[in-house]
């Protein structure tokens, strides 16, 4: 869904949108397993910056709630996750950043760095609710607690099988070793 800034202009949007799994890609940080469920509104703020230069800002706040399958970090099993989430945003035309030129190597202020920016007619809902899902995941997931994840050596998933791989020894503890076994002697 565009939400679009000629839109806007006549009235705040209120939306209730559901969204295919298949619509939003997370890349390699996991995959929807269920549809995203998202209610908001969207609203147009004319701020004004100086002479003659006035901001078309765009206002998005809503809720979303999704079901997301990440793998285990330890045995790469796959573990799903329920994500719910309010978002508040706040939007600005990509070519303003302020009033100034667009620069690759623009500073921006404090203020403008809790602002996301928009680009052509408008946004596109799904790449708003991406973001935030992705915002959403932990670093990494386990699907357990107790999880042993895989072996090194041979890759066998240690929860299900007993690995009969040696423990490889670290280069950087041999001397130590070697005299510990003098010393039990």
């Amino acid at each position: 869904m565009l939400i679009t800034i000629r839109e806007l202009e006549l009235e705040p949007l209120d939306f209730e949108e559901e969204l295919p799994a298949a619509a939003v890609d997370l890349g390699s940080d996991g995959r929807l397993v269920a549809p995203v469920k998202t209610t908001g509104r969207a609203e147009l703020f004319e701020e004004h910056h100086g002479k003659g230069l006035v901001l078309q800002d765009v206002r998005l706040h809503g809720k979303l709630a999704t079901r997301v399958e990440m793998p285990c970090a330890r045995c790469l099993k796959p573990v799903e996750r329920d994500i719910h989430r309010d978002y508040d945003l706040l939007y600005r035309p990509e070519p303003s950043l302020s009033g100034k030129a667009k620069s690759p190597e623009l500073e921006l202020s404090g203020a403008e760095s809790e602002i996301s920016f928009y680009g052509g007619e408008g946004l596109e809902l799904a790449e708003v609710l991406r973001e935030q899902i992705l915002l959403d995941l932990p670093l990494r997931v386990l699907c357990g607690e107790d999880c042993k994840g895989l072996c090194p050596t041979c890759g066998v998933d240690r929860n299900r099988e007993t690995c009969t791989c040696e423990k490889p020894v670290d280069a950087r503890w041999a001397t130590l070793q070697e005299l510990q076994a003098k010393f039990k002697k």
